[in-house]
């Protein structure tokens, strides 16, 4: 499937090469008798609806070269030379336009997502569900044949007042998988028109980036909700603590959160140090998967988990390796072994915020799983 960041790349090359192309000495020289296509790839074709047959298009397909240079005989070459140069102009700057409108679209929609609120989830994480509802089918057939598999996963937080409300930072979810459900109900021939059950899908989502709503939340004509969205990179951020520190008001402050990426780093190595208070001086992680695999649900639930998660994360990616915690002991679905964190991990604004919070949840469940400290 075409990736919008790879589209985003050709249209900025294609935008630099018509730069170039168009300060010769005449546009003649740099057209051929038939328009240039920026490349074969889908953002400048379309599938018709009967059959296999593809139809091209861009919005230059009217420009030629024998149209931009002809001319009368009967006319001054003076009056050509100004009439050809008014038209390469013109040309020049609808040419122009048209491209830069196009790459702005492209940009538009790389950083607008139609959002989701399900479940709070961790890069790396696997959630498999079974949808019904008709306008959540269709948002889903309409990204893949969009050829943006992807949408903004947004989980709920719960008030100190008591009310949930749901997060601002979220996750991008990639659609890896989308069949007719397996053990949906039958056929109802009647349930689009007396209420009887919707064909289910079974969809399966993988988490990626983060992301912060970034603009206005709308609802699409189609009956999703889409918003504008900032993704964010953990070492970006850790990058801007460190330099948002030294230009910090004091001294004494400067230091104390230049130092905060530091001890976040030296926080990360007990997750993987051979622990002396664990049976056997296992580290912290090995010993949350000696004792989760005594506690799974079903048989290389764990073995799974490990094999989708992927190998943590080094220490010196302080964030990372937290979300990576944060998604082991907060697993999909959820084994009930560990207090939920995700929601805490998302909203830290801090590298050492992070992995504090990723410590404690795997501390407490490594002491309510070997019986040292149940959790309430």
């Amino acid at each position: 499937m075409a990736k919008l960041p790879l589209g985003n790349s050709v249209l900025r090359f294609c935008l630099a090469a018509v730069t170039i192309v168009l300060t010769s000495t005449t546009l003649s020289e740099a057209f051929s008798s038939r328009p240039t296509r920026c490349s074969s790839t889908s953002l400048f074709s379309e599938s018709s609806s009967s059959g296999g047959y593809v139809e091209e298009y861009d919005d230059f397909a009217n420009f030629s070269s024998t149209q931009l240079t002809s001319s009368s005989p009967t006319t001054s070459s003076t009056d050509t030379a100004d009439a050809t140069s008014s038209t390469v102009n013109n040309q020049e700057d609808t040419f122009l336009s048209s491209l830069q409108s196009r790459l702005q679209q492209v940009e538009d929609n790389s950083t607008r997502l139609p959002l989701m609120i399900l479940d709070t989830m961790l890069p790396r994480q696997i959630l498999q569900i079974q949808i019904q509802h008709p306008t959540l089918k269709a948002l889903m057939k309409h990204r893949v044949n969009e050829e943006t598999p992807t949408l903004g996963m947004l989980g709920m937080a719960r008030l100190s007042t008591g009310q949930t409300v749901p997060l601002k930072t979220g996750v991008e979810v990639e659609i890896i998988q989308m069949e007719k459900a397996t053990d949906s109900p039958p056929d109802n021939t009647s349930s689009s028109t007396a209420g009887g059950e919707e064909e289910g899908w079974d969809i399966s989502l993988r988490a990626g980036r983060r992301f912060l709503i970034d603009g206005e939340v709308d609802k699409t004509e189609d009956g999703w909700t889409e918003a504008r969205v900032k993704f964010l990179d953990s070492s970006e951020e850790e990058e801007t603590e460190i330099s948002s520190a030294m230009k910090g008001p004091s001294s004494t402050e400067s230091i104390g959160d230049r130092l905060s990426v530091a001890r976040a780093i030296q926080k990360c190595k007990e997750f993987t140090a051979p622990n002396m208070n664990m049976n056997g001086s296992l580290s912290l992680v090995d010993r949350w998967i000696e004792l989760a695999k005594e506690n799974e649900r079903h048989p290389g639930q764990i073995d799974v988990l490990l094999k989708q998660l992927g190998e943590i994360p080094p220490e010196h990616e302080p964030t990372e390796r937290a979300l990576w915690v944060g998604a082991l002991i907060n697993p999909l679905p959820s084994m009930g072994v560990a207090t939920e964190i995700r929601p805490a991990l998302l909203v830290s604004k801090k590298a050492e915020e992070r992995v504090q919070v990723a410590l404690e949840g795997l501390l407490k469940s490594i002491r309510h799983m070997d019986g040292s400290q149940r959790l309430n």
